[in-house]
């Protein structure tokens, strides 16, 4: 919940209009992890966002076999868990 409001008020004091959504990554080797997929109008309302919290850019006609893949994000390059982007943390907890 921490993470959640670190970004609303982010995108709340620059006026950054955003729909979130969750995807399935998939990796080659087969590794499985929910996402979730914060998503803007346009590249330019999107780079502030990334410059902050860290990420990867999603595009749907490249990462959703154009558009094809409902709810999956097949990636290509090597599965790495992410802990931390950013400002943002998984929780102590969760960290097994």
């Amino acid at each position: 919940m921490h993470n959640l409001t670190l970004i609303m008020e982010f995108c709340e004091k620059r006026g950054l209009n955003h729909l979130t959504r969750h995807v399935t990554a998939i990796w080659p080797n087969g590794k499985q992890e929910h996402y979730r997929l914060h998503c803007f109008a346009d590249l330019a309302s999107a780079e502030p966002f990334k410059d902050h919290f860290g990420g990867v850019m999603f595009d749907p006609k490249r990462d959703r076999e154009n558009g094809r893949a409902r709810g999956a994000w097949h990636r290509k390059d090597e599965y790495k868990r992410i802990l931390e982007s950013g400002p943002l943390r998984v929780p102590e907890i969760l960290r097994d």
